[in-house]
Parts: C-alpha cells; sequence; structure tokens
C-alpha cells in the first residue's frame, strides 16, 4: 500500500524584477562607461554627473509622491525657469538697498521657496477644488510658466548681478569633503522622502488613493488634502531645486528647464512606481534618475549617439518601462 505524502512543499521565494531591474540596469550602464572610457568612473567625472542630476532628482521625488498619489504635473520645468527668473529679479531690485552680502541671497532663497510652493499650491488647487484633470491644468501651467518668463526676460535672458552671482556661487560649487551642495541637499531630500513614502501616514495615504480613490475615501482617508499636499511638495522640491541651480549659471531664461518634466517622470517610472498610481518607490527614483544622468553623460563622452538624441533616448525609456511594467502586471 503506498502512502501519499501530504506535507506542502516550502514556498519558493520569488526574485522581484521590478525591484532589481533597475539597479541591475544601473550596474549594467556602468559597465559600459567603464569599456567605453577610461575617465567614467572617475572622481571627477562621478561628482560631475551627480551634480548635475540632483536638480533632476530633486524634483523628480516630488513627482514620486504626486504620480504615487495618481497625479502628474507637466510644468516641473517651466516653473523652474519661472521660479529663478523671479529670484533672479528680486535680488537685481534688492542690491541698491540691502548691498552686496549673504542677506541679499537669503531673501531670494526664500522668495525662490516661496514661489514654487506657490505655484504648486496653484496646480493643487485647479486640480482638487476645481476639479480638473491633472495632464490639462498642468499642461496650462507648462505654457503659462514658460510665457511668463520669456516675457519677464522680453525674449532674451535674465542675468544675476555679476559680483551677487560670485556671492551665490558656493551655492552650487562649494560642499563639505569634496562634495557639492546639490548632491547633499539631493541625498537628503531622497532619504526624506523614502522615510515618508515607506513609514508615515502621508505616505500609505498616496499610495491607497492611487491604487482606488473610492476605497480611500470609504477608508476616511481625505482625499483633496492629500493630493494637494502632494503638488505642493513638489511646487517646493522645485523652488529648492531652483536654489541650487541658479548660482550655477547665474542666469534664467525661456530655455531655462526644457524637458525637465521629461527627465523627472522618466526617473520616476524607471525607478519602478507605477504611472497609473497606488505604489510609489523613492529610492527607484533615485536609481532612475543616475541611470538617465549616467546615459547623457556616455552620449558626451563617447561619439556612438549624438547628444542631441538624449531626449528621444528618453522618450523610448519611458515608453519601455511601462510596457514593462505592464508586463508584470499581467504576469501577476
Amino acid at each position: 500500500m503506498t502512502t501519499v505524502d501530504t506535507r506542502k512543499a516550502a514556498p519558493r521565494r520569488r526574485v522581484n524584477l521590478h525591484a532589481i531591474g533597475p539597479l541591475a540596469a544601473l550596474v549594467v550602464l556602468l559597465l559600459i562607461g567603464m569599456a567605453l572610457n577610461d575617465n567614467f568612473l572617475s572622481y571627477g567625472n562621478l561628482t560631475n554627473v551627480l551634480a548635475r542630476s540632483a536638480f533632476i532628482g530633486i524634483i523628480a521625488v516630488g513627482m514620486t509622491f504626486v504620480i504615487t498619489s495618481g497625479g502628474l504635473d507637466l510644468s516641473v520645468g517651466s516653473m523652474a525657469a519661472f521660479v529663478a527668473g523671479v529670484m533672479i529679479l528680486t535680488m537685481n531690485a534688492l542690491l541698491p538697498t540691502m548691498g552686496l552680502g549673504v542677506g541679499v541671497i537669503l531673501v531670494g532663497i526664500l522668495v525662490g521657496l516661496l514661489t514654487g510652493l506657490f505655484g504648486g499650491a496653484i496646480n493643487g488647487l485647479l486640480i482638487t477644488r476645481g476639479r480638473i484633470e491633472a495632464f490639462i491644468v498642468t499642461l496650462g501651467t507648462m505654457g503659462i510658466y514658460r510665457s511668463l518668463i520669456t516675457w519677464l526676460a522680453d525674449g532674451g535672458t535674465l542675468s544675476l548681478n555679476y559680483e551677487l552671482s560670485g556671492v551665490y556661487r558656493p551655492v552650487y560649487y562649494g560642499g563639505i569633503l569634496g562634495i557639492s551642495w546639490p548632491i547633499l541637499v539631493f541625498a537628503l531630500v531622497a532619504i526624506g522622502g523614502e522615510i515618508v513614502m515607506r513609514h508615515t501616514r502621508f505616505g500609505r495615504h498616496c499610495a491607497a488613493i492611487g491604487s482606488n480613490e473610492q476605497v480611500a475615501k470609504y477608508s476616511a482617508v481625505n482625499v483633496m488634502r492629500v493630493r494637494m499636499a502632494t503638488y505642493v511638495l513638489l511646487g517646493i522640491l522645485v523652488g529648492v531645486a531652483t536654489v541650487m541651480y541658479v548660482p550655477r549659471l547665474g542666469s534664467a531664461s525661456a530655455a531655462t528647464g526644457v524637458l525637465w518634466e521629461l527627465e523627472a517622470i522618466a526617473a520616476v517610472i524607471i525607478g519602478g512606481t507605477m504611472l497609473k498610481g497606488g505604489f510609489g518607490r523613492v529610492w527607484g527614483t533615485v536609481v532612475g534618475v543616475l541611470i538617465l544622468g549616467f546615459i547623457g553623460n556616455i552620449l558626451n563622452l563617447t561619439d556612438l549617439v549624438s547628444p542631441y538624441l538624449n531626449g528621444a533616448i528618453q522618450g523610448v525609456i519611458i515608453i519601455l518601462a511601462v510596457v514593462l511594467q505592464r508586463g508584470g502586471l499581467k504576469a501577476h
């Protein structure tokens, strides 16, 4: 008589491809860069890439919360240009009365943060209170901000006073232990964003709203308040990124921040955040920012593909990332 073994087989641990995929892609990209150029992993090149990517990275952290909650913001690049223009005009106007010094810079920084907050609040109010689709609202404000900076600059470029620019430059070029301030600020924003997304009620509510707004309402989540907060947070982070960006060139024009929204959205999607909302991964967004930064760096260091095709490559990456997300959902 044969006996039947009724013991249950131990469940197999499945490898989370969505989690390790971006990391694997980053490692492969680093290996390709090493093979193509001996200076790719030099300290100077790495810090340069990180500093240039910090602006997009700071904005992308805020974009992660917006997309996780089921929203979208196409205006961040134009908003950054407008914030930069307002900062430069404010500091230049205050220079004769306040004199050359840190005080003018601090006021300019405060104005930049408040302008970003105000821009994010406008988007949030139109979307939550006005009940207009996020795509329509931010597409409209994208055009508004871009037109405003063009008008403020009279079709040209707004430049910060030369002497004042020298006082402001350390905010971008200075740092601690050889690490520039933009990199340090990006790291702090990313760490804070990951903590908020993973370990706070706000992060859980963002995911709940993006997953199913009606269920979130029945679960006593204040959908309008949380969604409004995501756009305000993103606006503030646009202000932070612009505060770090202005001392780099000391100018603002209609060309400032072009395609920043594309890069921020691409970084978020590459990092594993679901485009339709419901799940967000801040550390994945950081990996996505690094991937985009190193792709651009490799294009600049080699002659394989023209750097002018960087935007096209980012567009292809977004499409592939969304296709892979849908494939993963169907598999489950």
